[in-house]
């Protein structure tokens, strides 16, 4: 036994409450070096700690809201174009609010970034000669990191924004920097000059709000994996193409979250054998392209791949209630 014993009685205790069969635990402790003797007496023993016989009241209780999230998922299917992500084009304040915010359903908006400058103004030479010389904070050595968002805060680089610009339009396709909005707080006040060239979106978001939104830039292949915000979002597609997949809060339970709001799903090429559950999870896809604003509802699920070259903005001050990270407790492994 090459784990100690406190491990695998975690271990069995966590299965058994997941409600896997025992003899199907003993099996995994025989071949794991346990004797049949000692597995058969590890999990009686598990069986009948009151400490377990407590957590599995818990368990029981927890699959009762799974199930409830997988009627809604059913219903969530059932609905006309319910696997496809709606494209509208600029739709009222009531209308996105009512059909959209309030129901958790994301919608593609178009036509509500054609007054804005930035469409057409902003390019690699613009950066250069606007903001070159301001100091910008980016995340490299993406590539030979697997948890590299989780790790976001390691990779960390500060220089000119006039040399990040000249990697991103040299560099090919790579994941290996990124300037994200997990780099907001010194990019903001950096890059203040590119602001006016944005114009608010006022039919949906607080236009007297200070949050000024999130600057992304990167080059063709930069990935952000599988991951649920604790905020409604919207993603303003500026320059470049995204492929983006996303999955409904409610298929929460196939997505494999084993810490705080990340998925050990590899969404560039899922493994079904290692994530079996990941068939029955709903995937919506689209591309997003500039000029196009995507409203992803707090909690669904994303994954997000540049095409091209690419500057986004995101923005979360709505007009509506958007806090609810106030109650969230679970940024712990799960």
């Amino acid at each position: 036994m090459t784990r100690p014993k406190d491990d695998w009685r975690r271990w069995i205790a966590e299965n058994l409450l997941l409600g896997n069969p025992p003899e199907v635990i003993r099996e995994a402790l025989v071949r794991n070096e346990f004797s049949e003797e000692e597995a058969a007496r590890e999990v009686a023993g598990a069986l009948a700690s009151p400490y377990v016989q407590g957590g599995s009241r818990i368990a029981n209780r927890l699959r009762k809201r799974e199930w409830t999230l997988t009627v809604y998922g059913r219903l969530s299917r059932m609905r006309a174009n319910g696997g496809t992500i709606e494209r509208r084009e600029r739709p009222s304040r009531d209308e996105f609010f009512e059909q959209y915010y309030f129901q958790n359903r994301p919608v593609i908006i178009t036509g509500m970034l054609k007054s804005w400058p930035a469409c057409t103004k902003w390019d690699f030479d613009y950066f250069r000669e606007r903001c070159g010389d301001r100091e910008v904070e980016v995340q490299f050595g993406r590539e030979s990191d697997e948890d590299y968002e989780i790790n976001g805060p390691k990779h960390k680089r500060l220089m000119p924004f006039r040399e990040y610009v000249d990697l991103v339009e040299s560099a090919g396709t790579t994941n290996d920097f990124y300037m994200t909005a997990n780099n907001a707080s010194r990019n903001r006040a950096a890059l203040d000059v590119l602001w006016s060239d944005i114009d608010p979106i006022t039919e949906y978001l607080d236009g007297d709000s200070p949050d000024k939104g999130f600057f992304w830039l990167g080059p063709a292949g930069t990935k952000t994996p599988y991951h649920h915000d604790l905020t409604n979002n919207f993603m303003a597609q500026v320059m470049g193409r995204k492929q983006i997949k996303m999955v409904p809060l409610h298929d929460t339970a196939y997505i494999y979250n084993h810490l705080h709001c990340y998925s050990e799903v590899d969404a560039s090429a899922v493994d079904y054998e290692r994530f079996p559950a990941m068939r029955k999870a709903q995937v919506l896809e689209c591309t997003l392209s500039p000029g196009e604003l995507l409203f992803i509802p707090v909690g669904w699920w994303h994954y997000v791949e540049g095409l091209d070259p690419t500057v986004t903005m995101s923005f979360t001050n709505f007009l509506r209630f958007n806090d609810f990270a106030e109650n969230y407790t679970t940024f712990q492994h799960l």
